[in-house]
């Protein structure tokens, strides 16, 4: 009886994990469907103009979905905030930087190290040198590539979006287990948008009024944010953390076919088995890793 129970739960089970499943690679399509849509408003806004944006309606949505209790930020979580809200700012600014630069599987994959190095520093097991190998070998097989294809300045923003993305995890902890909760999130959502404004309105200036593009600036902000978050925290619900970050390692590829296809920009044998390693090591990596951050935002 206890085997017939154990099978009924399996099986009822299933469809949930399938749900949760679709969630997630859902939420990662959404995502780089943002980073694809995003590009259209360089030309208008640039990348701090289109960043601010994103940056301003995402805060919006954060504050009408989570609000701080009144006196639950004190000083030092006040603190750990604000320099979340930085982090937030230079790693969003960083990215689009970037993909004005390269080409967005290329953009992804580099960003992608970010979480890669904290999950591999973060978890013991014996493979972690190997996943980090592979990995350094897929970034190596770019090489060739900086300077005659790739723009090395792109390259270095896309690795300082890394190192910021690796902040934002280790921060994100911080912010979610203080008193605030998911709280200070949004405040240090606000708190990004007030750091980006100077270089938004540089690049934007104006045209930030435009309504069309006020319209695909909000678009940006549901497929990057609002719906992959949303989407997210609910598979989280029904999945173990190890498979979600599997499901979320396929990141890089997934921007490389919407790059493809969206934006015509196609990559070269090489370059697809650099991003082929990179997520194989990624998915190692993160299967193996404790839990140690929170979806995109």
């Amino acid at each position: 009886m206890v085997f017939v129970n154990a099978r009924s739960e399996r099986v009822a089970a299933a469809p949930e994990r399938r749900l949760a499943v679709t969630m997630v690679l859902g939420g990662v399509v959404s995502v780089q469907l943002g980073s694809a849509l995003v590009t259209t408003l360089f030309d208008d806004l640039g990348p701090g103009g289109a960043v601010l944006l994103r940056t301003a309606f995402a805060a919006l949505v954060l504050l009408a979905l989570w609000r701080p209790a009144r006196g639950s930020i004190d000083r030092p979580t006040g603190r750990t905030i604000a320099l979340f809200g930085i982090v937030l700012a230079l790693m969003n600014l960083s990215f689009y930087e970037a993909l004005e630069r390269l080409p967005l599987g290329i953009a992804v994959t580099l960003e992608f190290t970010g979480p890669l190095a904290v999950a591999i520093f973060a978890s013991r097991g014996r493979l972690d040198l190997l996943w980090g190998l592979i990995a350094g070998l897929g970034i190596v097989l770019f090489a060739p590539d900086i300077g005659d294809g790739l723009d090395p300045l792109g390259v270095g923003f896309a690795f300082a979006a890394a190192s910021m993305w690796a902040a934002y995890i280790l921060l994100s902890v911080r912010v979610g287990r203080g008193p605030a909760g998911l709280g200070g999130l949004s405040v240090a959502m606000v708190l990004a948008t007030i750091v980006l404004i100077p270089i938004g309105v540089h690049d934007g200036g104006g045209a930030l009024l435009d309504p069309g593009l006020v319209v695909v600036g909000l678009g940006v902000a549901l497929l990057s944010s609002a719906i992959p978050y949303a989407l997210e925290l609910e598979a989280l619900r029904r999945l173990p953390a190890a498979t979600f970050g599997v499901l979320l390692s396929l990141e890089p590829a997934v921007a490389a076919l919407i790059g493809a296809i969206a934006l015509d920009q196609a990559l070269a044998g090489r370059e697809i088995v650099a991003i082929a390693l990179v997520v194989v090591a990624s998915a190692g990596a993160l299967r193996s890793a404790p839990p140690s951050g929170a979806p995109d935002v």
